[in-house]
């Protein structure tokens, strides 16, 4: 086993310290709404790690190299993106309450984030990871090449090779407990489209929420006002979003033949393309 594949911590290629968040471009995204939108809600999930390291270990509480990993590697990587999107709000946009609206999101995020909400079992659980990971590491290679500033398209892209790697210890976690439980191919496949289908998921929905209240303190908040945020998202994901690879790595928990899943990739990446524009 490789050092990367132990997943001992120092993974990571990048550190916030070698940011040069001195040379943002700040004209560049200081008007743009959906953009704050887009970073401070991201911030907020990713900084909020410690809460899923500490469900999953739970999960995996006897399983000490999953643990490990969870606990040295994967966490402090995550807190690492929340720490260097929240460094990027407070400079790209200096006016806006960080700390105020972090607080009033954790309050409310907390009362759902529990274990109960992991999969039955630990084959799932893994395939449902990676299903997380190949979202964000998507996410955040559109978000690097849609950005109009540099140091913005630095940091997502930083992010996303995490990401990719991330996915590539929750897989191989996945063939572990996939031979030990011998899950079908049907129920690997419903839970990935059950975690597909996740895409209002809570912890995005009030991390919206609590960044549209700090930056519009006199105003309520509708679920309408989410459901605008992510209808001006859609066209942007659609053009940006590498719906190659993400369908790639969807299909790779279902165990298909090579020659099935490169008949599928074409079909999954299509849907995924129209699903972003529903």
């Amino acid at each position: 086993m490789t050092e990367d594949e132990a997943g001992y911590p120092g993974d990571a290629s990048w550190s916030i310290d070698a940011l040069r968040f001195d040379a943002l471009e700040r004209e560049r995204v200081k008007d743009n709404a959906l953009l704050l939108y887009i970073v401070a809600s991201a911030s907020f999930v990713e900084i909020t790690s410690d809460v899923y390291t500490r469900n999953l270990s739970d999960f995996f509480r006897d399983d000490s190299d999953v643990v490990e990993w969870l606990e040295r590697s994967w966490e402090s990587e995550e807190l690492q993106h929340g720490r260097a999107l929240r460094r990027y709000v407070e400079t790209a946009w200096p006016d806006f309450g960080w700390d105020g609206a972090y607080r009033n999101f954790l309050a409310e995020f907390m009362r759902f984030c529990s274990v109960d909400q992991l999969a039955e079992t630990r084959a799932l659980e893994m395939a449902a990871r990676c299903v997380v990971e190949t979202g964000t590491a998507g996410f955040y290679r559109a978000l690097a090449e849609m950005s109009p500033e540099p140091v913005l398209s630095e940091i997502a892209a930083a992010i996303s090779t995490d990401e990719v790697r991330h996915y590539k210890h929750f897989y191989r976690f996945f063939l572990r407990y996939r031979e030990r439980e011998q899950p079908s191919r049907v129920a690997v496949a419903r839970t990935l489209w059950a975690r597909i289908g996740e895409v209002d998921a809570e912890d995005a929905f009030y991390a919206f929420k609590h960044v549209y209240l700090a930056r519009n303190p006199d105003a309520e908040f509708h679920a309408d006002d989410y459901a605008t945020f992510r209808a001006q998202l859609r066209p942007l994901a659609a053009r940006h979003f590498p719906h190659r690879m993400a369908s790639k790595m969807l299909l790779k928990p279902l165990g298909l033949s090579t020659l099935a899943g490169r008949l599928m990739v074409p079909t999954v990446a299509s849907a995924s393309r129209l699903l972003l524009l529903t």
